[in-house]
């Protein structure tokens, strides 16, 4: 049988489902029960719509269930039509209505300003003016929460990590383990996944469910709705909008979320700018820089937190430019093609499932991405040590490996280590800041400076000025995507081609841009 689910709140177009449904041949042929399912029965009672099931009944002749899909007993009265429509044969060759007319019909609404309501609302919410301004405020806003929120739990994950560290290091030394074995699994493999978690948990902790109440509430659908122009003109669709905001999360899920985009064209374009918003493993990079180079002279804690946050919002509007931007491009050269037609209907204001909301996004999002990490980040903390342990003519291979990309990187503003700190930090953005710490002390391990002024004095006394500062983080935004989103976009798309495009499309970028800035800084200073 076929049970066809509508919602409540906007009766007719679940009718127009229905008799599309009911007008298949196999249905006519066959008699095979039909039933309609209202769901958000209890979303509609709050607007004051009601439903005349009786006459609804009447006129479509088949079995009609009104449902809250929270509510136990709707779904035993579902169970129910089920059973008793299994054994009856049901007739369509007559059944003939108009869905608007009878929604008209069987619909009344007893409060007259809930549509007013939310007319307002979405005047507001979607307005040319202030519904931008209302995305840089809620982006601001989930910034702010997120890295003030993160600081103490991440605090006390980083504490109690490393405190298992220095256990697993003793009980390893208490057993005879050899001291190139405990520096592999214990300084090497083990400090590099407490590094990943320590910086990435926390924060996507707060995020994901940010984020995720944003959609429940039925903000989001908005958004796209207000990107969609912008996306139009780039020959791509305003669905990219979303799968844009889930790579602030994480781009890997950024790229699986492409999925809804229909059009096959539209859907590699939103894959391979992905990258081009920064990631929640890259957030721990840019707060420090901007916390260093930025923001130092302000001592007011919460006015320092605004800034960081705004500065931050200021670098994602940039990685939305440049989305577009490289949206653009690939449309009138790779991807030629014209724009799939959008159709969105918005969906209600609802209260957030803030529980379900929680649970969800931690379980189906925060740790699945996490997982991924941390599968890359071990192999990545194995590399990673033996790079720095192993010596060739008294050097390093990381402090050769710097020395070769030197030139490369002083062209774009940055050094050696820099360079190899990115491209040592491809199984995870989170490590690369670690990694430049352990070049430039030659610890052989990854370090933590806790104290921001003998971080800054660290980095100065290495040739860092605001304009490297300023490259470190126009790089930071636009490189090469992780292994695991490389491995997502190689999974979503069946081609190493496309992986290279989405992998060399904002490394240029990224290369160009630096140059660029570095080159203008040298002739004015």
């Amino acid at each position: 049988m076929t049970i066809v689910v509508c919602d409540a709140t906007c009766l007719e177009r679940g009718l127009h489902l229905l008799k599309q449904i009911i007008s298949l041949d196999e249905l006519k042929d066959t008699g095979k029960p039909v039933i309609l399912c209202i769901n958000l029965c209890d979303e509609a009672g709050k607007k004051g719509i009601e439903i005349d099931f009786d006459l609804l009944r009447d006129v479509i002749q088949i079995p009609v269930v009104s449902c809250c899909a929270r509510c136990q007993n709707s779904l035993t009265a579902l169970k129910k039509a089920v059973a008793d429509a299994v054994t009856q044969t049901f007739h369509y060759e007559c059944l003939d209505f108009s869905p608007k007319r009878l929604a008209e019909e069987v619909v009344e609404y007893t409060k007259a300003d809930y549509r007013r309501r939310e007319e307002f609302l979405d005047r507001i919410v979607t307005g040319k003016i202030s519904g931008l301004l209302l995305m840089i405020a809620l982006l601001l806003g989930v910034f702010w929460l997120t890295m003030t929120g993160a600081n103490y739990p991440g605090e006390l994950l980083w504490k109690g990590l490393f405190f298992i560290e220095a256990s697993l290091a003793q009980w390893m030394i208490s057993i005879h383990a050899p001291s190139w074995l405990i520096g592999v699994l214990v300084y090497g493999v083990y400090r590099v996944l407490a590094w990943v978690v320590a910086v990435m948990l926390p924060p996507m902790a707060i995020f994901f469910p940010l984020f995720t109440l944003l959609e429940d509430l039925g903000y989001l659908p908005r958004v796209a709705f207000n990107m969609d122009h912008a996306f139009q003109k780039c020959k791509a669709c305003g669905k990219q909008c979303l799968t844009m905001a889930m790579g602030l999360g994480c781009n890997a899920a950024g790229v699986v979320g492409c999925r809804i985009i229909d059009s096959p064209r539209e859907r590699l374009i939103a894959i391979l700018t992905n990258a081009m918003v920064p990631c929640n493993g890259r957030f721990p990079t840019l707060f420090t820089l901007i916390t260093l180079f930025f923001i130092a002279g302000i001592h007011d804690s919460v006015l320092a937190s605004l800034g960081s946050a705004a500065i931050l919002t200021l670098a994602i509007v940039g990685g939305v430019m440049a989305t577009l931007g490289c949206s653009w491009l690939l449309s009138h050269t790779l991807l030629k093609g014209v724009p799939s037609s959008f159709t969105l209907e918005l969906p209600p204001y609802r209260r957030p499932q803030v529980g379900k909301v929680i649970v969800r996004s931690i379980f189906d999002r925060t740790l699945f991405v996490l997982g991924r990490a941390i599968a890359v980040a071990a192999p990545a903390g194995l590399v990673i040590w033996v790079l720095a342990n192993t010596y060739v003519d008294g050097q390093s291979i990381l402090l050769i490996l710097t020395g070769f990309f030197d030139p490369l990187a002083k062209l774009m503003g940055l050094d050696g280590v820099i360079l190899v700190a990115f491209i040592l930090g491809f199984p995870a953005n989170e490590i690369v800041l670690p990694i430049i710490l352990m070049a430039y002390l030659q610890t052989g391990t990854l370090v933590e400076m806790t104290d921001i002024a003998a971080l800054k004095d660290l980095l100065v006394s290495h040739g860092w000025t605001w304009v490297t500062a300023v490259c470190m983080l126009i790089f930071c935004l636009f490189h090469w995507p992780c292994s695991t989103t490389c491995l997502t976009i190689h999974k979503e798309t069946g081609s190493w081609k496309w992986t290279a495009v989405a992998v060399l499309l904002p490394t240029l970028l990224g290369f160009c841009l630096c140059v660029i800035v570095s080159s203008v800084a040298r002739l004015l200073i």
